[in-house]
Protein backbone atom coordinates (compact mmCIF):
# COMPACT_ATOMS: atom_id res chain seq x y z
CA UNK A 1 0.00 0.00 0.00
CA UNK A 2 1.18 3.52 -0.61
CA UNK A 3 0.96 5.45 2.49
CA UNK A 4 0.80 8.90 3.39
CA UNK A 5 2.57 9.41 6.27
CA UNK A 6 2.27 13.16 7.96
CA UNK A 7 4.07 14.36 10.96
CA UNK A 8 7.03 12.49 9.85
CA UNK A 9 9.66 14.20 12.21
CA UNK A 10 7.05 13.49 15.02
CA UNK A 11 7.71 11.62 18.23
CA UNK A 12 5.40 9.08 16.93
CA UNK A 13 6.19 9.23 13.26
CA UNK A 14 9.60 8.54 13.19
CA UNK A 15 8.84 5.48 14.88
CA UNK A 16 5.71 4.32 12.55
CA UNK A 17 7.58 5.10 9.55
CA UNK A 18 9.96 1.77 10.46
CA UNK A 19 7.38 -0.03 11.07
CA UNK A 20 5.42 0.84 8.09
CA UNK A 21 8.85 -0.16 5.67
CA UNK A 22 9.13 -3.47 8.04
CA UNK A 23 5.56 -4.23 6.93
CA UNK A 24 6.42 -3.80 2.79
CA UNK A 25 4.10 -0.63 2.52
CA UNK A 26 5.66 2.36 0.20
CA UNK A 27 5.43 5.46 1.97
CA UNK A 28 5.28 9.40 1.20
CA UNK A 29 6.58 11.86 4.31
CA UNK A 30 5.56 14.98 4.45
CA UNK A 31 7.50 17.46 6.43
CA UNK A 32 7.56 21.32 6.33
CA UNK A 33 11.27 21.61 6.46
CA UNK A 34 13.12 18.26 4.74
CA UNK A 35 16.57 19.39 6.51
CA UNK A 36 15.08 18.91 10.01
CA UNK A 37 14.17 14.71 8.45
CA UNK A 38 16.57 12.31 9.13
CA UNK A 39 16.42 8.97 8.45
CA UNK A 40 18.52 5.67 8.38
CA UNK A 41 20.63 5.93 5.06
CA UNK A 42 19.73 2.17 4.31
CA UNK A 43 15.87 2.85 4.26
CA UNK A 44 16.08 6.12 2.20
CA UNK A 45 15.62 4.11 -1.31
CA UNK A 46 11.89 3.21 0.11
CA UNK A 47 10.35 6.32 0.95
CA UNK A 48 9.60 9.73 -1.02
CA UNK A 49 9.93 12.65 1.20
CA UNK A 50 8.05 15.66 0.19
CA UNK A 51 8.25 19.43 1.52
CA UNK A 52 4.78 20.90 2.70
CA UNK A 53 2.85 23.07 4.75
CA UNK A 54 -0.38 21.78 5.65
CA UNK A 55 -1.65 25.89 6.19
CA UNK A 56 -0.59 26.42 2.32
CA UNK A 57 -2.78 24.76 0.50
CA UNK A 58 -1.22 25.63 -2.32
CA UNK A 59 1.90 23.59 -1.12
CA UNK A 60 -0.73 20.18 -0.93
CA UNK A 61 -0.55 19.84 -4.82
CA UNK A 62 3.20 17.65 -4.40
CA UNK A 63 1.39 15.00 -2.78
CA UNK A 64 1.09 12.17 -5.21
CA UNK A 65 -2.55 11.39 -6.46
CA UNK A 66 -1.81 7.45 -6.29
CA UNK A 67 -1.97 7.59 -2.03
CA UNK A 68 -4.47 4.41 -0.75
CA UNK A 69 -3.50 4.85 3.19
CA UNK A 70 -2.92 7.75 5.32
CA UNK A 71 -2.04 8.80 8.73
CA UNK A 72 -2.50 12.11 10.34
CA UNK A 73 -0.57 12.56 13.20
CA UNK A 74 0.16 16.57 13.38
CA UNK A 75 -0.38 19.34 16.02
CA UNK A 76 0.81 22.49 17.02
CA UNK A 77 0.71 22.32 20.60
CA UNK A 78 3.86 23.51 21.81
CA UNK A 79 4.09 26.19 19.42
CA UNK A 80 2.08 28.58 19.28
CA UNK A 81 -0.93 29.96 21.10
CA UNK A 82 -3.37 29.49 18.37
CA UNK A 83 -2.79 25.65 17.64
CA UNK A 84 -6.57 25.69 18.16
CA UNK A 85 -7.23 27.59 14.99
CA UNK A 86 -4.21 26.32 12.91
CA UNK A 87 -4.65 22.83 13.63
CA UNK A 88 -8.62 22.99 12.66
CA UNK A 89 -7.37 24.76 9.39
CA UNK A 90 -4.77 22.07 8.54
CA UNK A 91 -7.72 18.93 9.18
CA UNK A 92 -9.71 20.95 6.94
CA UNK A 93 -6.74 21.28 4.12
CA UNK A 94 -6.08 17.82 4.42
CA UNK A 95 -9.51 16.83 3.37
CA UNK A 96 -10.13 18.70 1.00
CA UNK A 97 -6.59 17.84 -0.92
CA UNK A 98 -7.51 14.34 -0.62
CA UNK A 99 -11.09 14.53 -2.23
CA UNK A 100 -9.61 13.94 -5.83
CA UNK A 101 -7.05 11.27 -4.48
CA UNK A 102 -7.46 7.14 -4.27
CA UNK A 103 -7.37 7.35 -0.67
CA UNK A 104 -9.10 4.14 1.10
CA UNK A 105 -8.88 4.87 4.93
CA UNK A 106 -7.45 7.66 6.92
CA UNK A 107 -5.76 6.89 11.00
CA UNK A 108 -5.71 9.97 13.12
CA UNK A 109 -3.80 9.61 16.71
CA UNK A 110 -5.90 11.66 18.76
CA UNK A 111 -6.14 12.25 22.78
CA UNK A 112 -8.91 10.99 25.39
CA UNK A 113 -12.05 12.85 25.11
CA UNK A 114 -14.50 11.52 26.66
CA UNK A 115 -15.02 14.56 29.86
CA UNK A 116 -17.62 17.16 29.14
CA UNK A 117 -15.64 19.72 29.86
CA UNK A 118 -12.04 19.58 28.21
CA UNK A 119 -8.87 21.65 27.93
CA UNK A 120 -7.92 23.63 24.77
CA UNK A 121 -5.60 20.73 23.91
CA UNK A 122 -8.20 17.76 24.14
CA UNK A 123 -10.81 20.41 22.35
CA UNK A 124 -8.76 21.34 19.31
CA UNK A 125 -8.02 17.25 18.99
CA UNK A 126 -11.93 16.92 18.88
CA UNK A 127 -11.93 19.75 16.31
CA UNK A 128 -9.61 17.83 14.05
CA UNK A 129 -11.60 14.45 14.43
CA UNK A 130 -14.52 16.56 13.48
CA UNK A 131 -13.05 17.98 10.64
CA UNK A 132 -11.12 14.79 9.47
CA UNK A 133 -14.66 12.97 9.29
CA UNK A 134 -16.69 15.10 6.84
CA UNK A 135 -13.83 13.78 4.18
CA UNK A 136 -14.68 11.36 1.47
CA UNK A 137 -12.61 8.73 2.77
CA UNK A 138 -13.07 6.17 5.82
CA UNK A 139 -11.79 7.78 9.15
CA UNK A 140 -10.47 5.95 12.24
CA UNK A 141 -9.74 7.84 14.99
CA UNK A 142 -7.26 6.01 17.42
CA UNK A 143 -7.52 8.01 21.12
CA UNK A 144 -4.58 7.69 23.08
CA UNK A 145 -3.82 9.56 26.62
CA UNK A 146 -0.32 9.12 28.53
CA UNK A 147 2.73 7.41 25.99
CA UNK A 148 5.22 5.96 28.05
CA UNK A 149 8.21 6.09 25.92
CA UNK A 150 11.26 8.21 25.40
CA UNK A 151 10.87 11.19 23.60
CA UNK A 152 7.32 11.66 24.78
CA UNK A 153 6.75 15.07 26.15
CA UNK A 154 4.64 13.79 28.79
CA UNK A 155 7.25 10.89 29.30
CA UNK A 156 10.04 13.21 29.66
CA UNK A 157 8.18 15.72 32.06
CA UNK A 158 7.54 12.48 34.29
CA UNK A 159 11.22 11.41 33.84
CA UNK A 160 12.26 15.02 35.06
CA UNK A 161 10.09 15.10 38.13
CA UNK A 162 10.88 12.32 39.48
CA UNK A 163 14.68 12.68 38.23
CA UNK A 164 14.98 15.71 40.12
CA UNK A 165 12.82 15.71 42.89
CA UNK A 166 13.64 13.88 45.65
CA UNK A 167 10.55 15.74 47.88
CA UNK A 168 7.78 17.05 45.66
CA UNK A 169 4.85 19.58 46.47
CA UNK A 170 2.60 18.98 43.78
CA UNK A 171 -0.65 20.38 42.55
CA UNK A 172 -3.78 18.47 43.31
CA UNK A 173 -4.24 17.45 39.52
CA UNK A 174 -1.67 14.80 40.49
CA UNK A 175 -4.52 12.54 41.98
CA UNK A 176 -6.37 12.94 38.53
CA UNK A 177 -7.16 9.70 36.99
CA UNK A 178 -5.32 8.55 33.05
CA UNK A 179 -4.63 5.38 31.53
CA UNK A 180 -0.70 5.45 30.03
CA UNK A 181 0.33 3.07 27.33
CA UNK A 182 3.22 1.90 26.29
CA UNK A 183 4.67 2.93 22.48
CA UNK A 184 4.82 -0.38 21.27
CA UNK A 185 1.20 -0.68 22.23
CA UNK A 186 -0.02 2.81 20.31
CA UNK A 187 2.60 1.38 17.22
CA UNK A 188 0.23 -1.90 16.98
CA UNK A 189 -2.52 -0.25 17.12
CA UNK A 190 -2.24 2.05 14.10
CA UNK A 191 0.11 -0.57 12.53
CA UNK A 192 -3.23 -3.00 12.28
CA UNK A 193 -5.81 -0.23 12.15
CA UNK A 194 -5.41 1.20 8.85
CA UNK A 195 -7.16 -0.75 6.52
CA UNK A 196 -9.06 -2.71 8.84
CA UNK A 197 -12.81 -2.07 7.41
CA UNK A 198 -14.13 -3.29 11.16
CA UNK A 199 -12.48 0.22 12.23
CA UNK A 200 -13.86 2.11 9.59
CA UNK A 201 -15.67 5.54 10.25
CA UNK A 202 -15.12 4.82 14.11
CA UNK A 203 -12.93 5.92 17.07
CA UNK A 204 -11.46 4.20 19.43
CA UNK A 205 -9.59 4.78 23.42
CA UNK A 206 -6.56 2.76 23.90
CA UNK A 207 -4.92 2.52 26.98
CA UNK A 208 -2.85 0.03 29.24
CA UNK A 209 -4.73 -2.36 31.52
CA UNK A 210 -4.51 -0.08 34.94
CA UNK A 211 -6.05 3.45 35.70
CA UNK A 212 -3.22 5.46 37.51
CA UNK A 213 -3.70 8.76 38.86
CA UNK A 214 -0.50 11.19 37.94
CA UNK A 215 1.14 10.66 41.28
CA UNK A 216 0.76 6.77 41.13
CA UNK A 217 2.51 7.17 37.57
CA UNK A 218 5.30 9.05 39.33
CA UNK A 219 5.64 6.93 41.90
CA UNK A 220 5.22 3.53 39.71
CA UNK A 221 8.49 5.23 37.75
CA UNK A 222 10.38 6.05 40.86
CA UNK A 223 9.95 2.43 41.57
CA UNK A 224 11.02 1.18 38.33
CA UNK A 225 14.37 3.42 38.80
CA UNK A 226 14.91 2.35 42.49
CA UNK A 227 14.72 6.03 43.87
CA UNK A 228 12.66 6.86 46.69
CA UNK A 229 10.40 9.51 46.19
CA UNK A 230 7.77 11.35 48.71
CA UNK A 231 4.79 13.63 46.86
CA UNK A 232 2.38 16.10 48.69
CA UNK A 233 -0.44 17.61 46.93
CA UNK A 234 -1.93 20.99 47.67
CA UNK A 235 -4.79 22.86 46.61
CA UNK A 236 -3.11 26.43 46.14
CA UNK A 237 -1.32 25.99 43.07
CA UNK A 238 -2.94 27.91 40.31
CA UNK A 239 -3.09 26.83 36.78
CA UNK A 240 -0.25 29.43 36.39
CA UNK A 241 1.59 28.42 39.16
CA UNK A 242 1.51 24.91 37.86
CA UNK A 243 2.76 25.77 34.46
CA UNK A 244 5.30 27.81 36.02
CA UNK A 245 6.34 24.55 37.84
CA UNK A 246 6.47 22.21 35.02
CA UNK A 247 8.52 24.96 33.17
CA UNK A 248 11.51 25.57 36.19
CA UNK A 249 11.91 22.09 37.03
CA UNK A 250 11.60 20.43 33.50
CA UNK A 251 13.30 20.87 30.04
CA UNK A 252 9.55 21.30 28.68
CA UNK A 253 8.61 24.55 27.15
CA UNK A 254 6.35 27.16 28.84
CA UNK A 255 3.52 27.08 26.15
CA UNK A 256 3.69 23.30 26.23
CA UNK A 257 3.61 22.82 30.11
CA UNK A 258 0.57 25.36 30.34
CA UNK A 259 -1.25 23.34 27.35
CA UNK A 260 -0.32 20.06 29.05
CA UNK A 261 -1.53 21.51 33.10
CA UNK A 262 -4.82 22.07 31.15
CA UNK A 263 -5.11 18.87 29.59
CA UNK A 264 -3.94 17.15 33.46
CA UNK A 265 -6.93 18.44 34.97
CA UNK A 266 -9.24 16.40 32.64
CA UNK A 267 -9.64 12.37 33.65
CA UNK A 268 -7.94 10.19 30.37
CA UNK A 269 -9.92 6.65 31.20
CA UNK A 270 -11.00 4.52 28.37
CA UNK A 271 -14.40 4.29 28.13
CA UNK A 272 -13.54 0.68 26.78
CA UNK A 273 -10.42 -1.47 25.19
CA UNK A 274 -12.76 -2.81 21.58
CA UNK A 275 -10.21 -2.02 19.96
CA UNK A 276 -7.76 -4.24 21.20
CA UNK A 277 -9.87 -7.14 20.71
CA UNK A 278 -10.52 -6.15 16.91
CA UNK A 279 -6.99 -6.27 15.79
CA UNK A 280 -6.06 -9.49 18.90
CA UNK A 281 -3.36 -6.73 20.72
CA UNK A 282 -2.66 -7.58 24.71
CA UNK A 283 -1.73 -4.19 26.30
CA UNK A 284 1.36 -4.32 28.69
CA UNK A 285 1.38 -2.87 32.32
CA UNK A 286 2.92 0.44 33.08
CA UNK A 287 5.82 -1.20 34.61
CA UNK A 288 6.51 -3.65 31.31
CA UNK A 289 6.33 -0.22 29.32
CA UNK A 290 9.23 1.60 31.74
CA UNK A 291 11.48 -1.45 31.80
CA UNK A 292 11.27 -1.19 27.84
CA UNK A 293 11.31 2.22 27.82
CA UNK A 294 14.43 2.39 30.32
CA UNK A 295 16.42 -0.54 28.36
CA UNK A 296 20.62 -0.19 27.66
CA UNK A 297 20.05 -0.23 23.79
CA UNK A 298 17.23 1.75 21.99
CA UNK A 299 16.43 -0.68 19.12
CA UNK A 300 12.98 0.54 18.07
CA UNK A 301 12.00 -2.79 17.82
CA UNK A 302 13.28 -3.06 14.57
CA UNK A 303 16.28 -5.26 15.69
CA UNK A 304 14.61 -8.37 17.37
CA UNK A 305 11.84 -7.68 14.18
CA UNK A 306 14.01 -7.54 11.18
CA UNK A 307 16.62 -10.05 11.80
CA UNK A 308 14.47 -13.00 10.10
CA UNK A 309 13.78 -10.36 7.10
CA UNK A 310 17.40 -9.61 7.03
CA UNK A 311 18.64 -13.17 6.61
CA UNK A 312 15.82 -13.77 3.56
CA UNK A 313 17.46 -10.90 2.19
CA UNK A 314 13.94 -9.01 1.98
CA UNK A 315 15.28 -6.38 3.39
CA UNK A 316 18.83 -4.85 2.40
CA UNK A 317 19.46 -2.56 5.75
CA UNK A 318 22.08 -1.73 8.22
CA UNK A 319 21.33 -3.02 11.45
CA UNK A 320 23.63 -0.92 13.41
CA UNK A 321 21.29 2.29 12.49
CA UNK A 322 18.74 0.59 14.54
CA UNK A 323 20.71 0.08 17.40
CA UNK A 324 21.30 3.47 19.59
CA UNK A 325 22.26 4.92 22.94
CA UNK A 326 19.49 6.36 25.07
CA UNK A 327 19.61 9.98 24.41
CA UNK A 328 16.31 11.43 26.39
CA UNK A 329 17.59 12.24 29.77
CA UNK A 330 21.28 12.03 29.67
CA UNK A 331 24.32 13.53 29.66
CA UNK A 332 26.89 13.49 26.68
CA UNK A 333 30.75 14.29 25.76
CA UNK A 334 30.76 13.81 22.23
CA UNK A 335 34.30 13.90 20.48
CA UNK A 336 35.34 13.84 16.55
CA UNK A 337 39.18 13.52 15.31
CA UNK A 338 40.05 13.18 11.78
CA UNK A 339 41.69 9.53 11.10
CA UNK A 340 44.48 9.30 8.49
CA UNK A 341 43.88 5.45 8.21
CA UNK A 342 41.13 3.96 9.34
CA UNK A 343 42.07 0.28 9.31
CA UNK A 344 44.97 1.05 11.53
CA UNK A 345 42.56 3.13 13.98
CA UNK A 346 40.54 0.64 14.48
CA UNK A 347 42.86 -2.10 15.10
CA UNK A 348 43.83 0.50 18.00
CA UNK A 349 40.34 0.38 19.34
CA UNK A 350 39.83 -3.27 18.94
CA UNK A 351 43.19 -4.06 21.45
CA UNK A 352 41.47 -1.17 24.28
CA UNK A 353 41.83 -1.96 27.89
CA UNK A 354 43.34 -4.65 29.54
CA UNK A 355 47.22 -4.80 29.52
CA UNK A 356 47.40 -2.14 26.86
CA UNK A 357 45.29 0.30 28.64
CA UNK A 358 43.02 3.01 27.84
CA UNK A 359 45.83 5.18 25.64
CA UNK A 360 45.79 7.52 27.92
CA UNK A 361 45.96 8.83 32.03
CA UNK A 362 46.26 4.52 32.61
CA UNK A 363 47.32 5.75 36.25
CA UNK A 364 43.47 7.40 36.59
CA UNK A 365 42.07 5.18 35.11
CA UNK A 366 43.22 2.48 37.19
CA UNK A 367 42.12 4.27 40.07
CA UNK A 368 38.84 4.94 39.02
CA UNK A 369 39.10 0.66 39.04
CA UNK A 370 40.55 0.63 42.80
CA UNK A 371 37.88 2.75 43.69
CA UNK A 372 35.01 0.53 42.04
CA UNK A 373 36.38 -2.48 43.88
CA UNK A 374 36.28 -0.46 47.18
CA UNK A 375 32.60 0.15 46.48
CA UNK A 376 32.37 -4.19 45.61
CA UNK A 377 32.14 -3.53 41.92
CA UNK A 378 34.68 -5.44 39.41
CA UNK A 379 37.07 -2.88 39.08
CA UNK A 380 39.85 -3.48 36.33
CA UNK A 381 40.81 -7.22 37.11
CA UNK A 382 39.13 -8.73 34.43
CA UNK A 383 40.72 -7.10 31.97
CA UNK A 384 39.96 -9.09 28.30
CA UNK A 385 39.83 -12.52 27.12
CA UNK A 386 41.68 -12.03 23.62
CA UNK A 387 44.24 -9.32 22.37
CA UNK A 388 42.66 -7.55 19.51
CA UNK A 389 39.26 -9.49 19.02
CA UNK A 390 35.78 -8.79 20.58
CA UNK A 391 32.44 -9.99 20.34
CA UNK A 392 29.09 -9.61 21.73
CA UNK A 393 29.05 -9.70 25.67
CA UNK A 394 32.93 -9.70 25.81
CA UNK A 395 34.35 -8.33 28.95
CA UNK A 396 36.56 -5.00 28.77
CA UNK A 397 37.62 -4.11 32.65
CA UNK A 398 34.58 -2.75 33.89
CA UNK A 399 32.84 -2.50 30.40
CA UNK A 400 30.95 -5.12 28.44
CA UNK A 401 30.28 -4.98 25.07
CA UNK A 402 26.88 -4.24 23.44
CA UNK A 403 28.14 -4.16 19.78
CA UNK A 404 31.28 -5.09 17.81
CA UNK A 405 31.62 -4.48 13.70
CA UNK A 406 35.62 -4.47 13.04
CA UNK A 407 34.71 -3.67 9.52
CA UNK A 408 32.21 -0.71 10.07
CA UNK A 409 34.34 0.33 12.76
CA UNK A 410 31.80 0.55 15.43
CA UNK A 411 32.17 -0.26 19.19
CA UNK A 412 29.98 0.32 22.38
CA UNK A 413 30.36 -0.94 25.67
CA UNK A 414 28.41 -0.65 28.45
CA UNK A 415 29.49 0.11 31.83
CA UNK A 416 29.57 -2.16 34.70
CA UNK A 417 30.70 -0.31 37.32
CA UNK A 418 29.07 0.83 40.12
CA UNK A 419 27.48 4.19 39.23
CA UNK A 420 24.78 6.34 40.24
CA UNK A 421 23.52 5.97 36.99
CA UNK A 422 24.13 4.33 33.58
CA UNK A 423 26.85 5.07 31.35
CA UNK A 424 27.74 4.04 27.70
CA UNK A 425 31.19 4.34 25.69
CA UNK A 426 31.12 4.11 21.99
CA UNK A 427 33.90 4.50 19.10
CA UNK A 428 32.35 4.87 15.59
CA UNK A 429 34.01 5.54 12.38
CA UNK A 430 32.21 8.24 10.48
CA UNK A 431 34.01 8.63 6.87
CA UNK A 432 37.49 10.03 7.68
CA UNK A 433 36.76 10.99 11.17
CA UNK A 434 36.59 8.92 14.85
CA UNK A 435 33.36 9.61 16.83
CA UNK A 436 33.94 9.50 20.73
CA UNK A 437 30.91 9.66 22.70
CA UNK A 438 30.46 9.06 26.33
CA UNK A 439 26.77 8.86 27.25
CA UNK A 440 25.49 8.63 31.47
CA UNK A 441 21.89 8.54 32.13
CA UNK A 442 21.90 9.81 35.93
CA UNK A 443 19.69 8.08 38.37
CA UNK A 444 18.32 11.12 40.81
CA UNK A 445 19.84 13.57 42.31
CA UNK A 446 23.29 11.98 43.01
CA UNK A 447 23.41 10.92 38.90
CA UNK A 448 23.61 14.21 38.12
CA UNK A 449 26.18 15.26 40.66
CA UNK A 450 28.49 13.02 39.79
CA UNK A 451 28.13 13.49 36.05
CA UNK A 452 28.95 16.83 37.12
CA UNK A 453 31.67 16.30 39.46
CA UNK A 454 33.63 13.56 37.22
CA UNK A 455 33.08 15.99 34.03
CA UNK A 456 36.51 18.69 34.28
CA UNK A 457 38.35 14.76 34.34
CA UNK A 458 36.61 13.99 30.54
CA UNK A 459 38.11 17.55 29.44
CA UNK A 460 41.44 16.25 29.27
CA UNK A 461 41.21 12.28 29.46
CA UNK A 462 38.79 11.51 26.69
CA UNK A 463 40.46 13.96 24.50
CA UNK A 464 43.75 12.42 24.82
CA UNK A 465 42.38 9.07 24.62
CA UNK A 466 40.59 10.39 21.33
CA UNK A 467 43.73 11.58 20.12
CA UNK A 468 46.00 8.47 20.71
CA UNK A 469 43.42 6.62 19.13
CA UNK A 470 43.67 8.92 15.83
CA UNK A 471 47.43 9.69 15.31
Amino acid sequence: MKILLTGATGYIGKRLLLELIYHGHNIVCTVRDKNRFSAPASILDKIDVIEVDFLDFKSLEKIPQDIEGAYYLMHSMSNTHDYEKLEKQSAIHFREIMKDKDLQHVVYLSGITNEDSLSAHLSSRRTVEHELGLGSYPLTTVRAGIIIGSGSASFEIIRDLVEKLPLMITPKWLNTKCQPIGVDNVLDCLIKTLGNEKTYDKNFDIGGPEVLTYKEILLGFAKARNLKRLIFTVPIMTPKLSSYWLYFVTSTSFKLASALVSSMKVEVVCRNLELFKIINIEPIKYQEALKRTLSEIVENRIVSSWKDSLISSAFNLNISEFLQVPIFGCFQDKRSNKISHKQECVDRIWRIGGQRGWYYANGLWKLRGFIDKLFGGVGLRRGRTQEDILHVGDAIDFWRVLYADKEEGRLLLFAEMKLPGEAWLEFKVQGTNLEQTATFRPKGVWGRLYWYAVFPFHGFIFKGMLNNLTK
